[in-house]
């Protein structure tokens, strides 16, 4: 499956699809939308309201790369549940997190 992310000098963008109220907050691995486009599939327990859930993606993902929330931002999508997120940082070490963080589970 192709990479839901494209690299960058400063980082890596992100393609994902969110799940408001998912429950946990979580990342669910790769997903194909229908247009072809692979996307990072996430679910985040706040609520699609007043920009909390965009939050709650950016805590989830700084936390899952490692990296300061500063360093992670909205680019597009602040009212879809498709979204462009920007996360600043070694390109080739949030490349090989990302591919980790998707790697399908053994069963």
């Amino acid at each position: 499956m192709a990479e839901a992310w494209r690299y960058s000098a400063q980082g890596v963008a992100v393609a994902v699809r969110v799940t408001p109220r998912g429950g946990r907050d979580e990342i669910d691995g790769l997903e194909t939308l229908s247009d072809g486009r692979p996307v990072l599939k996430l679910r985040v327990r706040a609520i699609a309201d007043g920009g909390e859930a965009n939050r709650a993606v950016i805590e989830l993902l700084a936390k899952s790369l490692g990296v300061p929330k500063r360093n992670v931002r909205l680019l597009s999508g602040a009212t879809s549940r498709q979204k462009q997120i920007a996360v600043d940082g070694d390109p080739t070490k949030l490349g090989e997190i990302l591919r980790k963080l998707t790697a399908p589970k053994p069963d």
